[in-house]
């Protein structure tokens, strides 16, 4: 890819960051406690990729649902990781 403008890829499913970390913790077998610390900043509550372009210069969407790719990576990560 030779453009300058950035190309997100990725499912472009909407998730909640409370949900994401959930979602990780659950998938990464995580049994202590999530807290969120209501005196920083919100930022943003939910996060979605705009996917749009992957698809206008390449043609690519997305067909693994977010979780499964988590999933996915994970197991990457684990069978990869180094000692």
């Amino acid at each position: 890819y030779e453009g300058a403008d950035p190309v997100n890829l990725g499912s472009g499913e909407e998730i909640s960051m409370k949900n994401l970390a959930e979602t990780i913790g659950s998938l990464t077998g995580f049994s202590g406690e999530i807290v969120w610390d209501a005196t920083q900043p919100n930022g943003q509550p939910r996060r979605k990729l705009d996917t749009s372009r992957a698809l206008e210069r390449f043609g690519w969407k997305a067909t693994t649902p977010l979780t499964v790719g988590l999933s996915k990576t994970l197991e990457w990560y684990l069978e990869n990781k180094r000692a």
